[in-house]
C-alpha cells in the first residue's frame, strides 16, 4: 500500500452513484408497492451497501483500512431506473471515494439479484464518483513566487566539523512544493539569529537547530520576543504530529510566528525531526500569505 504515515487527518467525504435499469414499468410498480418476492430491495440494498463500504479494504488489495464514521444510502426512481447514491465520511489520512463507489456497486448488485427472478432485462449501468472533499484539492494554496531562507544553527557545522543534512532536506521538501530556497549556516549565537531576522527579504525564515533543552539551545528564546504574532496552533500541530511518531518530540521547543508579515519557524536540528515538522504543517501553513495578502511589504 501507499505510505500515508506522513499525512495528517482531515475530514474526508465522498459520494458515488450507481444506476439499476429495470426492463419494464411493471417492475417499478412492484418495487413501489413492496411486492418483490425476495423482499424490500431498498432495505436489503442498504444493509448490503453498509457491509460493502466497511469491507472495501478487505477486497481491494491497495486500499487502506479506514475508520468509517458515516455512510448514507439514498434512492431515487426515475422512469425505469433506480438511482443509488452512497455518501461516506471519515476523519483520516486518505480519502473514501473507493469506499463510496464500492458501496454503490454492492447496493446495485443486491438490487439486481433481487429483481432478476421477475425481470430478465434488469441491468446495472454507470457506477461513478459524484464528488469528494477533504484532500489536496480541497485545500489549495497559492505559492507562486514565495521564497524561503533556511538557516542551519550549529556550532559544529558552521566550523566545518559536521555536515549539514537537515537544511538540505528542508530545502528539498520546500522546493517540491514550488518554493525558491537558499541555505545559510550560522553558529548558535543570538546575535547571528537576530541579524538574519532583521535583514531577511524572503517570505519564510526557517531555522533548524537549537530548539532542544541544552545550554546552547537558544533559538526559541531568541526568536520568541521578536514575534509580532505567535502561531500557537502551528506549534501544537508540530508537536502533536511528532509525538505520534516518537516520544522524545515532546522535548522540542519548536516556534512558529510572524515577523513583519513573514513566517518564522524554529525547527529541530535533527534531519528526521525537521522533516516531520515540515510534513506536519506544509503546504497548508502557506495559507497565511492569503490572509496577509495586501498587507505585506519588503
Amino acid at each position: 500500500m501507499v505510505d500515508i504515515t506522513h499525512k495528517s487527518n482531515t475530514l474526508r467525504e465522498a459520494s458515488a452513484q450507481a444506476t439499476v435499469k429495470t426492463g419494464s414499468m411493471e417492475t417499478i410498480e412492484l418495487i413501489r408497492n413492496n411486492k418483490i418476492p425476495k423482499g424490500n430491495i431498498f432495505e436489503m440494498g442498504k444493509a448490503a451497501g453498509l457491509l460493502g463500504v466497511k469491507k472495501t479494504s478487505e477486497l481491494l488489495p491497495d486500499c487502506h483500512p479506514i475508520p468509517i464514521e458515516y455512510t448514507g444510502i439514498e434512492y431515487e426512481i426515475v422512469g425505469q431506473e433506480i438511482i443509488i447514491k452512497v455518501t461516506v465520511k471519515t476523519i483520516y489520512k486518505t480519502g473514501v471515494e473507493v469506499e463510496a463507489m464500492h458501496g454503490a456497486s454492492i447496493v446495485a448488485l443486491t438490487i439486481y439479484d433481487m429483481l432478476k427472478p421477475i425481470d430478465k432485462n434488469v441491468e446495472i449501468s454507470t457506477i461513478k464518483l459524484l464528488q469528494k472533499t477533504g484532500g489536496k484539492s480541497s485545500f489549495k494554496t497559492n505559492i507562486e513566487g514565495l521564497s524561503a531562507h533556511i538557516i542551519v544553527c550549529s556550532d559544529t557545522i558552521s566550523k566545518g566539523i559536521n555536515e549539514d543534512k537537515s537544511g538540505k532536506k528542508i530545502a528539498e521538501k520546500l522546493e517540491g512544493f514550488g518554493l525558491q530556497t537558499k541555505i545559510e549556516i550560522i553558529p548558535d549565537e543570538a546575535t547571528e539569529i537576530i541579524k538574519i531576522i532583521k535583514t531577511a527579504k524572503t517570505d519564510l525564515l526557517i531555522f533548524t537547530g537549537g530548539t532542544g533543552v541544552g545550554p546552547r539551545d537558544i533559538t526559541p528564546d531568541t526568536i520568541t520576543p521578536l514575534l509580532d504574532t505567535r502561531l500557537a496552533g502551528v506549534e501544537e500541530q508540530i508537536r502533536s504530529y511528532g509525538q505520534q511518531r516518537m516520544p522524545y518530540a515532546m522535548l522540542s521547543r519548536s516556534v512558529a510566528g510572524i515577523i513583519n508579515n513573514r513566517i518564522i519557524l524554529a525547527l529541530p536540528g535533527s534531519t528526521k525531526g525537521a522533516i516531520e515538522c515540515i510534513d506536519a504543517v506544509f503546504p497548508h501553513l502557506l495559507h497565511v500569505f492569503q490572509v496577509l495578502k495586501g498587507n505585506r511589504h519588503d
